[in-house]
């Protein structure tokens, strides 16, 4: 039996780049890491969710466009020196781990 939330390398707030799917190619930021391996990216796989109205909590019915789950496994993140997809990598000096793009080296 596997466990729903497994440890990802990303951080809510990192820039990703789409790798795989209907939005690939497309850049965003990281909103939030659900359980099941999977996030929310702001302005990326939007869905349309139709909403019925609640004036009790000033909700108005009607359509609403708003961002769905992704899969981790199709994201990466955007290294902004190499303007490309990169992976992430970790760096362990004087006991402080610190994450790295794996291409430069450099820390994110």
């Amino acid at each position: 039996m596997s466990s729903l939330h497994t440890k990802t390398k990303f951080i809510s707030g990192d820039e990703v780049v789409v790798i795989a799917g209907k939005d690939l190619g497309k850049r965003g930021t990281l909103q939030k890491i659900l359980k099941g391996n999977k996030a929310i990216v702001t302005g990326l796989n939007l869905v349309k969710k139709h909403t019925k109205p609640n004036p009790q909590m000033g909700i108005t019915g009607g359509i609403v466009e708003q961002e769905a789950a992704i899969a981790i496994s199709n994201l990466a993140i955007w290294n902004p020196k190499k303007k490309k997809a990169d992976r992430i990598g970790y760096e362990i000096k004087d006991d402080v781990k610190t994450r790295i793009f794996k291409s430069d080296n450099s820390k994110i």
